[in-house]
């Protein structure tokens, strides 16, 4: 008999709605049948949420105690500096067990920048966490539904900060591993769209500072030469129009927002956060730690399951 998938589940934020989508993914039929699910999180507080909401406490079996925060200390929906260093800890101790290969894939629940912040935690998110702790030397996020998929060039920056960011490389980074990315999900070679930075993709340098003839363009042809079937610059404000998102795998955008704007707005509720370039599989839900309903028993696991189920599809095809 095949087995099945080890796949290590973090809690996020204690704080936050992680504990409770942890236990709607105990609870879910569809994740016990396709994995054998580990929470990476403190037993405590999975008890503590299970009984205010009604529900079965957890087995052992299926929850890797890190006992990194006092459950009893826990304000469910507060910013809280034991909170960010407890999600901190699941994080970097499922990512261990991971490159270990005691685990065979990483789904992560969402963590809270603020309480990261507040815990002296280095990194703004999950993206830059694995990165740094797999060593990987190029890497990107991805985000990935039926509808639509969005990698970015750079993630957790301001505005201002993009322009120097870019280069040919980074650009090309991006497209290659997407690229190699949809490969393995779709299961064949894909077509990948790539955005400009400015309006109307520069107008031919009248806006900007020729990002696309420098940098974006020269990406785009070396990715072409390597056999990878990619097209643009695309000027942002139409490049996702239907016409286009049915012409395409994915897009390669410029920024965090040119991306998960569209991409929220079209799958908001089942997309999957993945990172791409490291030598484990990671995925994640696409939603943060919804502070205003955590532990009201409201949350929606469907981004959980669905990232749960791209993280066994992902590690199947990498065996």
């Amino acid at each position: 008999m095949t087995r099945l998938p080890r796949i290590a589940i973090t809690m996020g934020d204690p704080a936050g709605v992680g504990p409770e989508l942890c236990l709607r993914l105990l609870r879910d039929d569809r994740v016990r049948a396709m994995c054998e699910p580990v929470i990476f999180g403190d037993a405590g507080v999975l008890a503590r949420v299970a009984r205010a909401l009604g529900w079965t406490e957890p087995e052992d079996a299926f929850v890797h105690d890190l006992k990194a925060i006092d459950a009893s200390a826990v304000e469910p929906g507060k910013v809280s500096a034991a909170c960010g260093k407890a999600a901190y800890t699941y994080v970097t101790s499922a990512i261990d067990e991971a490159l270990a290969g005691r685990v065979d894939a990483i789904c992560t629940g969402p963590l809270h920048k603020e309480a990261l912040h507040a815990a002296g935690v280095p990194f703004p998110g999950h993206t830059e966490i694995l990165a740094s702790r797999t060593n990987a030397p190029r890497h990107c996020m991805m985000l990935t539904a039926e509808a639509i998929t969005c990698s970015l060039v750079t993630v957790h920056v301001g505005y201002r900060e993009v322009p120097a960011l870019l280069t040919v490389a980074s650009v090309l980074d991006t497209i290659e591993l997407t690229a190699d990315a949809m490969r393995r999900i779709r299961g064949r070679a894909p077509r990948l769209l790539v955005c400009g930075l400015n309006p109307h993709a520069g107008e031919h340098g009248l806006f900007g500072d020729r990002e696309e003839e420098c940098i974006i363009s020269p990406a785009i042809e070396a990715a072409r030469a390597a056999g990878i079937d990619v097209s643009g610059p695309l000027p942002p404000d139409t490049a996702f129009l239907p016409k286009y998102r049915a012409a395409c795998d994915a897009y390669v955008c410029m920024y965090h927002d040119q991306g998960l704007i569209p991409l929220k707005a079209l799958a908001f509720e089942d997309a999957v956060n993945v990172t791409l370039g490291l030598p484990i599989v990671r995925t994640s839900v696409d939603h943060g730690t919804a502070f205003d309903i955590a532990w009201t028993g409201v949350a929606d696991v469907s981004s959980f399951v669905q990232a749960v189920k791209l993280a066994v599809k992902l590690c199947s095809r990498a065996s």
